[in-house]
């Protein structure tokens, strides 16, 4: 954990102590989908040890960021990029920002396409292959992926034109497809064919092939690959209770139960 990270959870701590007392009720936690699976079993778990309700909406980052901008009630804010949490801060809508979880772009293609981290760029490239994304500013994940095109464009001239014209944003939009709870929403759309490869987070492909052993997992080249890092922030004027669940996060538990799931998790001791 960099210092400046240390630094910003000692003044997580400190604030808690400053934190306006609000009324009893469950801690409202805003975080992004990908964070899902993880911060489920994080809650629970914060739950039986304090007695204290979590209250989750998961969804695109930016669209959770704007809601709370616009007035919208949350108390803790789990962003799949350091910006939304930060544009917060910045308007004194939030407290410092953490970095506590690190992700990253993979490519999840459809059964029986042929692909590998050596051939997946010119498979993206391909007329006939349907490349599937999420969408931008929404969703952090489909930044992430147009930070891909852009490092494919390094390699070869023109693929940046091509990919973004050809790139469809399934997910992370205000219309988004319904999928059955407990579901993945990739392993769901490449099994219909709406996409036969698509850029998402490591931790949504992994759990897409356990639900259909059928689908590949590809690491991206070194040459394109894109990070993912992750924000944690408390909102103004938030309870003392949702400070000891940003601290729960950041802590040996929560980090843990992070890792699992198939997150970096910087706060983790080495």
């Amino acid at each position: 954990m960099k210092l400046r990270d240390r630094i910003a959870a000692v003044l997580l701590a400190v604030a808690a102590m400053a934190a306006p007392a609000r009324a009893d009720g469950p801690v409202r936690l805003h975080a992004a989908g990908s964070l899902r699976p993880a911060l489920t079993e994080v809650a629970a778990t914060f739950e039986a040890a304090t007695g204290t309700k979590v209250q989750p909406k998961f969804g695109p980052s930016g669209a959770l960021k704007d809601e709370i901008a616009a007035g919208a009630p949350a108390d803790v804010f789990a962003s799949a990029n350091m910006e939304h949490p930060q544009a917060l801060a910045q308007a004194r809508r939030a407290g410092p920002v953490v970095l506590f979880a690190r992700n990253r772009l993979c490519a999840l293609a459809r059964p029986g396409l042929e692909v590998t981290t050596a051939t997946v760029l010119a498979a993206m490239l391909e007329p006939k292959v349907k490349l599937g994304t999420s969408t931008p500013f929404n969703d952090p994940a489909g930044d992430y992926a147009w930070q891909v095109f852009h490092k494919a464009e390094a390699l070869r001239p023109g693929a940046f034109a091509v990919l973004e014209k050809k790139a469809l944003q399934l997910v992370g939009g205000p219309a988004g497809p319904a999928v059955p709870p407990g579901r993945s929403v990739y392993a769901v759309l490449l099994s219909e064919g709406s996409a036969d490869i698509f850029l998402t987070y490591c931790t949504g492909a992994i759990d897409a092939v356990k639900e259909n052993a059928g689908l590949q997992m590809v690491q991206l080249p070194d040459a394109i690959a894109v990070a993912a890092d992750y924000g944690l922030t408390v909102i103004t004027g938030a309870s003392t209770q949702a400070y000891q669940l940003a601290m729960f996060i950041l802590s040996a538990n929560g980090q843990r139960a992070l890792a699992a799931h198939g997150f970096a998790a910087p706060a983790l001791p080495q």
